[in-house]
């Protein structure tokens, strides 16, 4: 039915296309991060348009973004490439989403993980001393709403709530690289709720961490703030570890 409300391009409603183009991104993005289609399998916009019933600008469209994704390439007499994972924008929300989604997810956590490790910490302490009074206040309303809400087991409240509070300390580092990765750790916490990664309800330790984050910052104190998160992403690794592959 999808297909053929996209077909039907006289009379089809703009968010029917939003819906088909989104559709046809999706499914062609998670099929390359996934391995179906591998590094130089060859495209073409009369394909796509014929396998999801789809007209020419939709399909073209749909290329142009996974291009500027390093998905694909497109060149003249050859096609449109398929390209090597070296060549995609792993930073792109909606890249890791697909690898988490796909059988690669496990390697796509641990690398997520361990960004986090390296950057959160740093960002924390930096927003002890940078953040403005606003954002001081905010990141411990934050908290305490977290406990409330973890506490009750309402995790997609929590989630959000979650998300505003790690976006809030990469923004008050005055990082402007930490704060480009807000959209990125917003996938990330999204990915291990929404594939059932999280537990029940939080563990009465992170929910602890994240008032001693908020507090620190609040307060000042940069060490402690840094510390604190450093605890805190440990406490994620560690629910994680079982997932990721062995390396020597």
């Amino acid at each position: 039915m999808l297909g053929r409300t996209g077909h039907d391009q006289g009379h089809t409603p703009a968010v029917g296309v939003e819906v088909l183009h989104n559709t046809v991104l999706d499914t062609i993005g998670s099929r390359i991060t996934g391995g179906d289609l591998p590094a130089g399998h060859v495209l073409t916009l009369e394909r796509i348009g014929e396998e999801f019933h789809v007209s020419r600008t939709v399909a073209r469209e749909t290329m142009r973004i996974l291009e500027s994704m390093g998905l694909v390439t497109s060149r003249r007499r050859v096609g449109i490439t398929v390209q090597p994972s070296e060549s995609w924008n792993v930073f792109d929300p909606r890249v890791i989403w697909w690898r988490l989604s796909g059988p690669g997810r496990d390697a796509q956590l641990r690398s997520l993980t361990e960004l986090r490790i390296a950057v959160e910490p740093l960002a924390a302490g930096s927003a002890a001393r940078n953040a403005s009074a606003a954002q001081r206040e905010r990141v411990v309303e934050l908290a305490t709403a977290m406990r409330g809400e973890g506490e009750a087991g309402a995790l997609g409240e929590f989630l959000d709530l979650d998300i505003a509070f790690h976006t809030v300390l990469l923004e008050a580092s005055g990082n402007e690289m930490f704060g480009a990765l807000a959209d990125v750790v917003a996938v990330v916490l999204q990915g291990r709720t929404q594939l059932g990664l999280m537990p029940r309800t939080p563990v009465p330790e992170a929910l602890d961490l994240h008032e001693e984050v908020a507090h620190a910052v609040a307060g000042g104190r940069s060490e402690s703030a840094e510390n604190a998160m450093r605890q805190l992403l440990a406490e994620v690794r560690d629910a994680v570890v079982p997932l990721w592959p062995h390396r020597s």
